[in-house]
């Protein structure tokens, strides 16, 4: 009998992919509002294709934001300086439609207004969170991987270390567990990049190889390890000629790579009072703190909220079966110890700061930058010594 292998793969695209760019230009206007009134209420939307940007949604704030300049300068920093790359920042057409945030909503999220005066959630909906201990960042492997492939591939350009390559581009990886779910092996790797024409695909292989994937992977490669380079053969049309972009069709990217699961709502171009980033970011906290103190191998944090209600309307949490102490007492420690509502979440965390534009690429997970305090287990400690646990 043949031994069944258990494989997952996670991808993640660079800042270049027409989605990503989308979700840097809404979090470019957001920061960019926060930084003149810190209670701005922001939820835009970015698409692109061809050499036109349309931004779109709800604002209210005391600032002003040149809506056109941010978008132009977000697409420089990413790259597209050229049009044969796809778009070019100072060309590209900038269609604007925003007005201010409906009044219905805004009473829901306003301390001292609407039907529960409390600040409540800006929207209805549920937020996941995950952490498990298979990577120091306590993410899963494969997202991991996938982001840092993908950074590389972004470091590469940038500093001119692979000096034809061009925005656009993506990662891949799968990775092969054993029966007790711990990873063994990279078995596939995938790398696909924009470049410039009449590069060879040979080239193109051997420098991704040997610049990209073998510094971030090699840990992880084996002989029996498969690599795909740019497969279709060639990926010279890239950006939004090549493909449309969009806010928020990247979710799994953002997030943990397919491993929970995911309420569905996108992050990027909202304030920290829309409970789809600001809660997501939270049960990722908990999640991380929960693994962090060692009472569960893996976590996944579930929390509910109804909009212009302050309170979760439930809270689930999912340990696997690698729980350490009983699963209602973790709940215990959660509701003792941790944010649960919009506005102990946003002052916990110190969400009304234009730190979301760097958020946008490469995971809003799993990364070692302070302004990311989602990210941070000062919790550990306390949650080991209230659950009885031995550091």
């Amino acid at each position: 009998m043949s031994k069944r292998r258990r494989i997952i793969s996670s991808e993640s695209v660079t800042e270049g992919h027409p989605d990503k760019m989308c979700d840097i230009i809404s979090d470019a206007i957001l920061d960019e509002a926060l930084r003149q009134d810190k209670y701005s209420r922001v939820a835009v939307e970015t698409s692109t294709k061809n050499g036109g940007v349309m931004v779109f949604g709800e604002m209210t704030t005391k600032g002003y934001v040149d809506i056109p300049s941010v978008v132009r300068d977000a697409i420089k920093d990413i790259g597209y300086t050229d049009s044969s790359y796809g778009i070019e920042w100072e060309t590209c057409s900038v269609w604007v439609q925003i007005t201010a945030q409906s009044p219905d909503i805004s009473q829901g999220v306003s301390e001292g207004k609407g039907l529960h005066k409390k600040q409540g959630a800006g929207d209805q909906g549920m937020m996941y969170g995950f952490a498990c201990n298979e990577t120091k960042e306590l993410m899963p492997l494969p997202i991991t991987l996938a982001h840092k492939l993908a950074k590389k591939l972004s470091d590469a350009r940038k500093n001119g270390d692979i000096s034809y390559l061009r925005p656009d581009g993506k990662s891949q990886v799968s990775i092969e567990y054993d029966k007790n779910g711990k990873p063994l092996r990279a078995d596939t790797i995938v790398v696909s990049t924009q470049h410039d024409g009449m590069i060879s695909h040979d080239r193109i292989r051997k420098d991704i190889l040997e610049g990209v994937i073998k510094p971030v992977c090699n840990k992880w490669i084996d002989k029996d390890t498969i690599f795909h380079v740019n497969p279709t053969g060639a990926f010279v049309r890239g950006g939004p000629y090549a493909d449309a972009g969009l806010t928020g069709r990247k979710i799994i990217v953002d997030t943990y790579g397919g491993v929970g699961r995911h309420g569905g709502g996108a992050f990027s171009g909202k304030d920290p009072t829309k409970v789809d980033r600001s809660a997501a970011y939270a049960v990722r906290y908990i999640a991380k703190n929960i693994v962090a103190a060692g009472i569960a191998d893996k976590c996944e944090i579930q929390l509910a909220f109804a909009i212009g209600v302050a309170e979760p309307v439930s809270i689930n949490i999912d340990c696997f079966g690698t729980n350490k102490i009983p699963i209602y007492k973790i709940e215990d420690i959660v509701r003792e110890f941790f944010p649960l509502t919009p506005s102990e979440i946003i002052r916990h965390l110190d969400l009304r700061r234009p730190i979301f534009k760097k958020t946008a690429a490469y995971g809003h997970f799993g990364r070692n930058d302070p302004d990311f305090t989602w990210e941070k287990t000062d919790k550990a400690d306390l949650i080991r010594k209230e659950a009885g646990l031995k550091k």
